[in-house]
């Protein structure tokens, strides 16, 4: 039989507290990780190292940047762990030129920012300034100098409920045909109070209805390109559409009104009844008195038409 290799307890002791040394230094250095860690996150919350550093805002276009942050409560002094994001999308869509708003951390310290404004469907002139009409109807209280070009001018709306439902139709209306109106004038009649006038850019005139706007109104690029080159009139959009030029009247008011003036003074060329009056040879001898030269004159065409009749 082989013989077993005995090692005695004192061989194996060194050897045992070796191990629990090398064991007991793994903890503490696990230990003092940890408590490094935890040191160094403290630290570091309650530093400017936290803070936000980059604040992005896109998508606004009316709504100034300064807004939206203090809307969303951010600055660069926020801290980036303290960021709500709901709490802060629900602030900025408080605004009511914003329909939405999305807040996103991007670790380190940024915080993007992405707005969807309410859609200016057009412009209201009242007292020398322009007012913004966004796509609800909602009549901005902030006024402009001047228009801007992203949207008609809506004129004669003196009544809240056709303004808002003429806002909806445009809201509804594609981008590109609504890019070609100037302006839009409320003129209801008697039977029709839903009755407009469209002036567009390219200079052409349309009469339509509110009611069936955005439905008729995307035909209007097909029918222009129909008319022949410089026709000049009104587009009328209803039932059927068909075209009515401008008369030569209304195209020549000025040359018109000329005409009437020398027309006034025209009855007072014709002389000619003077170089008539001589021609008949056997003219009374009565003529030559004082009465009948004044006689004669004004009434040169009965002297004449006598002269015939004889």
């Amino acid at each position: 039989m082989e013989e077993r290799k005995v090692v005695s307890i004192e061989d194996r002791i060194p050897k045992l507290k070796q191990t629990r040394r090398k064991k007991a230094n793994r903890r503490l250095i696990v230990y003092l990780t940890i408590l490094f860690l935890l040191i160094a996150t403290v630290i570091y919350l309650q530093s400017p190292l936290s803070n936000v550093r980059n604040i992005v805002v896109e998508g606004n276009d009316h709504v100034p940047e300064e807004k939206i942050m203090e809307l969303a409560k951010l600055s660069t002094n926020t801290n980036y762990w303290k960021v709500n994001d709901k709490e802060a999308e629900k602030n900025i869509e408080s605004h009511k030129q914003v329909t939405s708003a999305t807040v996103d951390r991007r670790f380190p310290n940024t915080v993007h920012i992405d707005v969807t404004e309410a859609e200016r469907i057009g412009y209201v002139q009242q007292d020398g300034k322009y007012y913004a009409i966004l796509e609800n109807g909602t009549r901005l209280d902030g006024s402009d100098a001047y228009p801007g070009g992203d949207a008609p001018i809506l004129a004669g709306f003196t009544k809240e409920t056709y303004l808002k439902e003429m806002s909806q139709e445009l809201k509804e209306l594609p981008s590109s045909v609504s890019s070609l109106i100037s302006e839009i004038h409320w003129e209801p009649e008697e039977g029709n109070p839903y009755q407009i006038r469209l002036y567009m850019n390219d200079g052409f005139q349309v009469q339509a209805s509110i009611r069936n706007f955005s439905d008729k109104m995307p035909a209007y690029p097909s029918i222009v390109s129909q008319l022949e080159d410089g026709a000049e009139g009104v587009i009328h959009i209803g039932v059927g559409a068909y075209f009515e030029e401008f008369s030569s009247s209304d195209k020549e008011e000025g040359p018109e009104e000329e005409e009437t003036q020398t027309g006034e003074t025209a009855p007072e060329e014709p002389a000619i009844p003077d170089e008539v009056a001589p021609e008949p040879e056997g003219a009374p001898e009565e003529a030559d008195d004082g009465e009948g030269e004044s006689e004669s004159a004004p009434g040169s065409e009965q002297s004449d038409q006598a002269s015939t009749i004889q």
